[in-house]
């Protein structure tokens, strides 16, 4: 007889699918068809995630296998010293990953700000609307004309395939994507310039007459101040330094001029040091163009998964950025279900600042870069194995996670906490039932779903900020000193003779066969036949961060300038920046360009 449960997938991705489980034949899994943001189509990452092999199943002290009690009272141990760090990542995105801060507000210890994924770009959002609200699914679904900006749909984000069907698509990316092979128009933009893309339509809008003049009176009445911004920027220079041309700008006016346009924006755009000045130029792109607020018409970004929750977890405690985290400067540092050593930007300086700490505690589920450095290693439970709620930064449905099935071995977040609570004589800690009835009590229920309470049919209809009645913010200044020449000359330097190459654009996007560092990891570098590599060549690439030998791969859907190695191939963060966004504590993954040399 089967005992089917229903549960929804804890990995970091847009989609937040719903799951339906027979118990009786876990762990086949399938999808549920009748949920508002899926297809009832699963990812093959759920089948890794459930392949026992892979985990991490007995606690380690220095190497040695103990029992969980031993490892646990070693946690405790570690925690008594005065300078306490917890290092989070985001493999499992249930809300009770976050019960351990309560531990650490309790003992003063420090968690983190910022981001390694999209703060930058959530800050420019806030900028120019005061909050960054998600917009709805159904609104994505009546649009007329989408356009995909920077973001590997059908990676990233794959049931968001069905609300787009049918429509006008327009891709921008550096990288000739499957999604950009499916559009009506790719613009195959240099990188680091969607700033000026932007503001360059915007002006070309205005100058045609196109704006949306009533919106504008009401919702953004600086629309003159705005015009006078872009005017600042010359033109044919411009173009020239997007590497595109008044053609194209024509033809992405064409598919704007008068339609319902939804602009879906990804991660990518946003991976520099002016990631928030981009994401405000968008907006401002949109406001002139009066997407805000109507039906079929918006902005889409990963949006606040909390915003309108009370939510239990959230403490005040000091900080530092997760980006630059200086790990040495702790006596104990807890990394909880991430893997800093190899997703943090210039690994180099993340190896050795993570073996400087005192105790390093590594909590989850897969060994890895850190779990190999660390002195207790402690096994997780995977979110079949535990009770917990699904929040999604896409949509707003929200999932109960439901036990799908008992594990012998691993701990989880909560009791993990509860351990610590006891160890220390704590109080103030409730029961987990509570923390998880507390969240889905603050949703709406319809026709079987939770959605969050700050759901909103049509987003900034009646205007901007907290109470919506603000107005929207255009950008008005862009600060950015990058000169890449600049930055090169310490690896060039110290070279013994001219690389002979020319530099490349380091482009790092998410892979189909991964969670960032988690899955099948690659060894390979996405690069045009131009560059005079041959298939399968071992190359080194270098920047002033270090460098790795990555084996060459040809494609002409790279731009010639460019070179992508993505976010899980083994090495590519010995190449990357330990440097924060100008706004949001962001890493900024693409804020560099790399030197490709053959492996003599």
């Amino acid at each position: 007889m089967s005992e089917c449960v229903t549960t929804a997938c804890g990995l970091d991705c847009y989609d937040a699918c719903k799951i339906v489980v027979d118990k009786t034949k876990f762990p086949k899994l399938k999808g549920d068809a009748e949920h508002p943001a899926g297809n009832g189509a699963l990812c093959a990452l759920l089948n890794k995630y459930t392949h026992e092999a892979e985990r991490i199943t007995q606690p380690r002290i220095d190497g040695k296998k103990v029992s969980m009690e031993e490892a646990m009272a070693a946690v405790a141990e570690a925690f008594k010293k005065p300078k306490t760090l917890l290092w989070r990542g985001s493999g499992n995105l249930g809300v009770m990953q976050d019960v351990t801060n309560l531990f650490m507000e309790k003992i003063g210890g420090t968690l983190t700000s910022g981001s390694l994924c999209d703060a930058a770009g959530h800050a420019g959002i806030v900028n120019a609307r005061g909050i960054n609200r998600t917009l709805p699914l159904e609104q994505i679904a009546k649009a007329e004309t989408v356009v995909v900006w920077g973001r590997n749909l059908t990676v990233t984000n794959a049931h968001m395939m069905p609300f787009i069907e049918g429509k006008t698509l327009v891709v921008i990316d550096p990288v000739k994507t499957a999604i950009a092979k499916k559009a009506d128009f790719h613009l195959q933009l240099e990188p680091r310039m969607d700033y000026y893309l932007a503001i360059m339509l915007s002006r070309f809008v205005i100058m045609e007459d196109g704006q949306d003049d009533a919106w504008l009176e009401e919702f953004a009445p600086d629309i003159e101040d705005f015009y006078d911004y872009t005017r600042e920027h010359r033109i044919k220079a411009i173009l020239e330094h997007m590497g595109t041309d008044l053609g194209e700008m024509g033809r992405m006016l064409e598919y704007l001029r008068g339609k319902k346009t939804v602009f879906l924006v990804g991660a990518g755009v946003q991976k520099y040091t002016t990631g928030a000045y981009t994401l405000h130029a968008i907006d401002s792109l949109a406001a002139v163009l009066g997407l805000f607020g109507k039906e079929g018409c918006g902005v889409h970004y990963l949006g606040s998964s909390r915003l309108g929750f009370d939510d239990p977890f959230e403490v005040k405690t000091a900080r530092v950025p997760k980006a630059t985290t200086p790990f040495s400067e702790f006596d104990t540092v807890l990394v909880q279900g991430g893997n800093p050593a190899a997703s943090m930007p210039d690994s180099n300086r993340v190896k050795e600042e993570l073996s400087g700490t005192g105790t390093l505690i590594y909590f989850g589920l897969y060994e890895n870069e850190t779990s190999a450095l660390a002195d207790i290693v402690i096994p997780a439970k995977h979110f079949f194995e535990k009770e917990d709620v699904r929040l999604s930064y896409s949509h707003h449905y929200v999932e109960k996670m439901n036990k799908v099935v008992e594990s012998p071995f691993g701990i989880s977040e909560y009791d993990f906490t509860k351990y610590l609570f006891n160890a220390f004589g704590l109080t103030g800690l409730q029961e987990e039932r509570t923390y998880i009835e507390h969240w889905l009590e603050q949703c709406e229920e319809e026709e079987g779903c939770y959605r969050s309470p700050a759901y909103d049919p049509a987003p900034y209809a009646e205007g901007f900020g907290e109470e919506g009645d603000d107005e929207f913010i255009f950008i008005d200044e862009y600060d950015d000193d990058f000169i890449n020449p600049k930055r090169f000359t310490k690896y060039r330097k110290k070279s013994t003779k001219k690389p002979k190459d020319e530099t490349f654009w380091l482009l790092t996007p998410k892979s189909a066969k991964s969670l960032n560092t988690q899955f099948v990891r690659d060894n390979r570098v996405h690069i045009h036949p131009e560059a005079g590599f041959e298939e399968g060549e071992e190359v080194v690439l270098s920047s002033p961060y270090g460098s790795h030998r990555f084996t060459v791969h040809l494609t002409e859907d790279v731009r010639p300038n460019c070179v992508v190695v993505t976010n899980n191939t083994i090495g590519v963060n010995t190449l990357t920046p330990s440097i924060l966004s100008d706004e949001g504590e962001n890493a900024c993954y693409q804020e560099v360009k790399v030197v490709v040399t053959r492996n003599e």
